[in-house]
């Protein structure tokens, strides 16, 4: 069973068989507004926890989407060049960003747990 974490940057991740997905939170959708475009990694790029790896813009403000645990991008979510908006109608499912292999799997747990998240969303 998979668990999904998330960052104070507002991006979630879910691991799985050692592979994490990585997308924005609703609640990042939320604020960005209308999405119109995502600027995707490269798949094989090497990233650094934290570092700016992708773009989403939206018609109110582009913004960095950041790595949350350092790894190697194994994939990245064709159908957002065609549908970006998908990312504001399942922002937190069939919306991801991209996939990435963990360089150390047990990163995942420092990350913030769904109530950690809540709190900090609740203090913005």
């Amino acid at each position: 069973m998979s668990e999904t974490r998330f960052t104070t940057d507002h991006e979630w991740v879910r691991l799985d068989a050692g592979v994490a997905t990585v997308g924005i939170t609703a609640h990042a959708q939320g604020q960005l507004g209308d999405i119109v475009f995502v600027e995707l990694p490269a798949p094989g790029r090497e990233v650094a926890a934290g570092e700016a790896c992708a773009v989403v813009e939206s018609v109110k403000a582009a913004s960095d989407v950041f790595a949350p645990l350092a790894g190697r991008i194994t994939e990245v979510n064709p159908a957002l060049g065609e549908d970006p908006a998908l990312v504001n109608r399942a922002a937190e499912g069939e919306g991801w960003f991209f996939r990435l292999v963990p360089a150390d799997p047990a990163a995942f747990a420092a990350l913030l747990d769904a109530a950690g998240y809540a709190k900090l969303t609740e203090a913005a």
